[in-house]
């Protein structure tokens, strides 16, 4: 299908579901500011650790080192410099909130919500981590979130359908099959609010989404006990929710009911496998993880990722001849393979085919999508060539968590290959 052919309305749409567009702003504390705004987290790393060593009472670079080892999700080194800096600083807010993710990633949601005590729901931090929901959080108080119940190692979710993403059944409290699309480019489970309404689900306030072109809407906070993947049930599962169900005709069933986003799969070791038209979902162990690689042993392409924000992946990545930068991997991004911010694009001399424009459905409303073909891009070694890019406006993640982000590698790129997410090593591994 040409570019040209192509529906817009579903990446427009699903990209920036959770994600606001407003940069955050950095603190200059040069050359350690300048390397993590550069994108180098180590070499980063060691000067803050310096800073620290020399003074202990530097918040900032207590908080650096923190927000440096969310990335990496090493969570317990996080905690560490995050409390250090509140020790110093008990009303830091930007501390407070990565704390509070720490907490969040552990699925000890009622740590989390207490690490927010005196955070306002209007804080510019939140707007990377807008699964914080105060009241969310706290509604787990004696749960475990994300509690996963079934037996053996392993189950499978085959794709209802492959394009323009891919298709899975699920069920949600027990309801009857529903279809839900895959999205690593939104965060927690999301429910259509119609669906969401039919089963039951409180709500429990709402944040304000930054969609495509600098438009807004509200996405609903809830919870529900349980979601059924395969074999396996999680219990205990934190939903977002807005309308979904306008984007059916566009996938070509029926009815879509919700998405699977990135928090979700965060719980296991998760295969998109493109080819074999199946999500996999392993636990997520030691044993797990060596079996996987003893039977692909010498077929997989390693790329080594960091998570922004509270799901957003990213990765080293290469657009033409340009020099590397950090690139977001959003399998969410339906009927192109890439989608770069303006300076990549004019340092790559690539040419917008405003000829065929075509008007996309975005969040917030309408606007307008523009096509182009990028000659090269890559994510680590793997590269793909004359893959094709839309442009809708302004990249909004370009600098929101304080270091440059190029663009994002999107369904297209990914869907010749068997993408693995492990969030222990840190990986993004392809097959």
């Amino acid at each position: 299908m040409k570019c040209a052919e192509r529906n817009y309305f579903l990446p427009v749409f699903l990209m920036l579901l959770l994600a606001a567009s407003a940069q955050v702003p950095v603190r200059r504390l040069a050359p350690a500011d300048g390397l993590f705004e550069a994108g180098k987290f180590a070499e980063a790393r060691e000067l803050y650790e310096q800073i620290a060593n020399k003074n202990a009472k530097d918040v900032h670079a207590a908080e650096q080192l923190g927000h440096i080892a969310l990335l990496g999700n090493q969570l317990d080194e996080a905690q560490k410099w995050l409390e250090k800096a509140l020790a110093v600083n008990p009303g830091e807010v930007e501390a407070k909130i990565m704390l509070a993710e720490v907490f969040y990633r552990r699925n000890d949601f009622p740590r989390a919500a207490a690490a927010m005590e005196g955070v306002s729901p209007e804080a510019d931090g939140l707007r990377s981590y807008s699964t914080l929901n105060r009241a969310k959080l706290e509604s787990f108080k004696g749960q475990v979130a994300y509690e996963l119940h079934g037996d053996g190692e392993i189950t499978r979710l085959k794709f209802v359908k492959s394009e323009p993403l891919p298709l899975v059944h699920v069920r949600v409290n027990g309801s009857p099959e529903a279809i839900f699309f895959l999205d690593t480019g939104g965060s927690e489970l999301l429910l259509d609010t119609e669906f969401a309404a039919e089963l039951g689900v409180k709500s429990m306030g709402s944040v304000q989404g930054t969609f495509s072109g600098g438009q807004h809407a509200e996405v609903g906070n809830g919870r529900i006990d349980s979601l059924t993947l395969g074999d396996w049930t999680l219990k205990n599962v934190p939903v977002g929710m807005l309308p979904l169900r306008s984007l059916s005709e566009g996938f070509g069933v029926k009815r879509i009911d919700g998405c699977v986003g990135t928090n979700v799969l965060y719980q296991f070791l998760a295969t998109l496998d493109y080819p074999a038209g199946e999500l996999v979902l392993r636990r997520k162990t030691a044993a797990n993880l060596k079996q996987f690689e003893s039977e692909s042993k010498g077929r997989n392409v390693v790329v080594p990722m960091w998570l922004a924000g509270d799901h957003f992946m990213v990765a080293w990545g290469r657009v033409q001849e340009n020099p590397p930068a950090l690139m977001f991997i959003d399998s969410g991004l339906a009927g192109a393979g890439v989608k770069l911010a303006e300076p990549p694009i004019k340092e790559a001399n690539i040419k917008l085919e405003r000829d065929k424009a075509t008007t996309g459905q975005g969040g917030g409303g309408v606007l307008q999508v523009v096509p182009y073909v990028v000659q090269e891009v890559s994510l680590g070694d793997v590269r793909e060539k004359n893959v094709e890019g839309l442009y809708d406006g302004p990249f909004p993640w370009e600098r929101v968590w304080g270091f440059y982000v190029a663009g994002m590698v999107g369904h297209d790129f990914l869907k010749s290959h068997a993408v693995t997410f492990d969030f222990v090593g840190m990986r993004v591994i392809f097959r």
